[in-house]
């Protein structure tokens, strides 16, 4: 009886794989294709095709490439391999949806201009370049519920902080089970960082960081930092950001 079972499963699946293989990429975007993503230049089938141009609520990507893991069939996911091109840069890695709509990313690696993702961070005039090697991306209803792995970003430059650019920071992430924690530190950034950032599972974040000026620090900048209130013995300033995603 098992037996018999486990050919049922077997046959179901190689069904749907046959189907999913003769599929038009182009058409199951127009059927599926969801609120805010946008595809242009489709070619190929949902087993393995392409697309010339990508924009997710403003993230833009160009030249994507995908291909299916077979395998991922048995679990009740659809997962891919994918490959695309920023306006300059890289990004590469696997990607997985399942039956309730959780996305699941694994061995991410990207190398991208933040103008990118500018109108997604909701920042004008944002630039630098952004570096990601992340082993793990968990999204349940459009909240990151894990997070493993480490970003860094080089001659960040964020107008309505400074008009010139604020050097590099890092933030490394790991997940817990009160959320997803980060640890933030600068690398050669003009300002003197050490912080903290949580996500919590009730879509509340926190970022809490003792920031300081360095020799090299814009007179604005540190003139910004005497806001933040009285400075420690060591001359870092206390800076605080709550707030609900």
């Amino acid at each position: 009886m098992q037996s018999r079972t486990r050919l049922v499963a077997i046959g179901l699946v190689t069904f749907v794989a046959g189907l999913i293989a003769m599929f038009p990429a182009r058409v199951a975007y127009h059927w599926f294709g969801g609120q805010g993503v946008n595809l242009e230049g489709i070619a190929g089938t949902v087993w393995s095709g392409s697309a010339s141009q990508v924009d997710v609520e403003g993230f833009y990507l160009r030249a994507l490439h995908w291909r299916i893991q077979p395998l991922s069939l048995f679990t009740g996911k659809l997962a891919y391999s994918i490959e695309a091109s920023p306006a300059s840069g890289f990004l590469e890695g696997s990607i997985a949806v399942g039956i309730t709509g959780k996305v699941v990313a694994h061995d991410i690696r990207a190398s991208l201009p933040l103008q990118a993702v500018r109108q997604l961070a909701a920042m004008p005039g944002l630039s630098g370049k952004l570096n990601a090697q992340l082993d793990r991306i968990e999204i349940e209803d459009d909240l990151p519920v894990a997070i493993d792995g480490k970003v860094e970003v080089a001659g960040l430059l964020v107008p309505i902080i400074d008009p010139s650019p604020i050097g590099g920071y890092r933030v490394e992430f790991y997940t817990q089970e009160s959320g997803v924690m980060g640890t933030v530190e600068d690398t050669d950034g003009v300002v003197d960082v050490a912080g903290t950032i949580q996500i919590r599972p009730d879509r509340t974040y926190e970022f809490r960081a003792l920031v300081a000026p360095k020799p090299n620090t814009p007179a604005r900048l540190s003139q910004q930092m005497k806001f933040l209130g009285t400075a420690n013995q060591r001359g870092q300033y206390e800076m605080r950001l709550d707030g609900r995603l």
